[in-house]
């Protein structure tokens, strides 16, 4: 069990159980106030985030920074943002059962260090691995879960968003539901 949060970091950086880590051009481990009590995980590193070396940086990371910014929440403080993966996928390809696998120890250092009230799934592998592995997540979207005392739900990722703009009303609303929970839990923004 890491201590704080600069030892996980150190360590994570160093990682190469999987072929992820031999091809990353920089670790993505995450951004945010790590004291926050909502938590973020998307599924994994594109090519924006694998250069910048933080999470949704690219033109999904631009709208998810709208729609939490008309929520009254900021990427810098008063959320954290993770992924499934800290490292690249090729081609931006869905991460391999077994990279998450190798990767999901990272993150569980992450949230036992944060302490989220709250974690949101960016998309369905986020989703799928976090909250239930037979998810749909068009149809689940938005649905509030409790696992071991923390609340869970499952949004749209940002990316499927800009491929099917129709859609954003609707991941709207699971953000609209995330505030509500927030003011019903007591957690400040």
């Amino acid at each position: 069990m890491y201590q704080n949060w600069q030892e996980l970091e150190k360590a994570c950086s160093g990682c190469q159980k999987c072929i992820l880590g031999k091809t990353r051009t920089n670790l993505v481990f995450g951004v945010g106030n790590p004291e926050a009590k909502v938590l973020f995980i998307g599924e994994g590193p594109g090519e924006q985030e694998d250069l910048k070396g933080e999470p949704f940086v690219g033109r999904s990371g631009q709208l998810l920074d709208k729609m939490l910014d008309a929520v009254d929440l900021d990427r810098h403080k008063n959320i954290y943002i993770a992924n499934m993966v800290k490292c690249r996928p090729p081609q931006n390809r869905d991460p391999l059962p077994e990279e998450q696998e190798e990767c999901i120890g990272w993150l569980r250092a992450q949230t036992a260090l944060i302490r989220p009230k709250i974690i949101v799934c960016l998309g369905r592998i986020a989703a799928m691995r976090i909250i239930d592995p037979k998810i749909k997540i068009t149809r689940q979207h938005g649905q509030w879960v409790e696992k071991g005392g923390i609340w869970m739900m499952a949004t749209l990722h940002p990316a499927a968003l800009l491929r099917d703009p129709r859609k954003k009303p609707e991941a709207f609303e699971d953000f609209l539901s995330l505030r509500n929970k927030m003011r019903e839990l007591q957690i400040d923004v």
